[in-house]
C-alpha cells in the first residue's frame, strides 16, 4: 500500500510541477507582451534563476540576441525594450505544441513552438516563429527559468500593422 501511495504522490507531484512550469512560461510571455517605456522588469526577472542563461540559437537569433548569462545580463537585454522611444506598438506571443518533462523534483524541461506578431513604433510589422527549449529549476516552491533558448523557424515582414482601427464586421442590429 505504501508503494502505491508513493507512486501516486510522485505522479501527482510531477503533474503539479508540469502545471507550474507551464504557468511560469505563460507568465513570461504575458510580461513580454507588455514591454513598453517604463515597464517594471522586476516581475519578469523574478521568473529567472540568479544564474540563468538566455540565448538565441542558430545563425539569425544567435546574431540578433546573443547569449546572456546571469539575471543581471538578462535584465540589461530587456532594459533596451523599455527605454524611450518605445520599441513595440503591439506585441503578442502565442505558444503551441507544449511538451513538459519533469526530470526530477527540482528540474524540468519544456519545449514550445512560438508564434510572435509584432508591430514596431517605427511603422514596421513582423511575423516570427521560433522553437523554444527551456530548462526550469525549482527554487524553494517556485519554478524558474534556468536556461532559455529560442531558435528561429521563420521571420517575415508584414506590410501593414497588425491592429487595424476599422470597426469589426458584425451583423446589423434590427432597428
Amino acid at each position: 500500500m505504501k508503494e502505491e501511495f508513493d507512486r501516486l504522490y510522485e505522479r501527482l507531484s510531477a503533474l503539479e510541477s508540469a502545471s507550474a512550469v507551464s504557468a511560469c512560461m505563460h507568465e513570461y510571455m504575458r510580461l513580454c507582451d507588455q514591454l513598453d517605456v517604463g515597464f517594471d522588469l522586476e516581475p519578469l526577472m523574478f521568473l529567472f534563476t540568479t544564474d540563468a542563461v538566455w540565448e538565441g540559437k542558430g545563425g539569425r537569433y544567435a546574431k540578433s540576441f546573443g547569449r546572456r548569462v546571469g539575471r543581471e545580463a538578462i535584465r540589461q537585454m530587456f532594459d533596451k525594450y523599455v527605454q524611450p522611444p518605445a520599441h513595440f506598438a503591439l506585441n503578442a506571443h502565442f505558444l503551441t505544441s507544449e511538451k513538459i518533462t519533469v526530470t526530477s523534483p527540482t528540474e524540468a524541461r519544456g519545449t514550445w513552438m512560438l508564434l510572435q506578431t509584432s508591430s514596431f513604433n517605427d511603422g514596421r510589422s513582423q511575423l516570427s516563429a521560433a522553437l523554444l527549449d527551456v530548462l526550469f529549476q525549482r527554487v524553494g516552491e517556485q519554478w524558474k527559468i534556468a536556461h532559455f533558448t529560442t531558435e528561429s523557424r521563420f521571420n517575415r515582414p508584414v506590410d501593414t500593422a497588425w491592429d487595424c482601427p476599422q470597426a469589426l464586421p458584425v451583423p446589423a442590429e434590427d432597428e
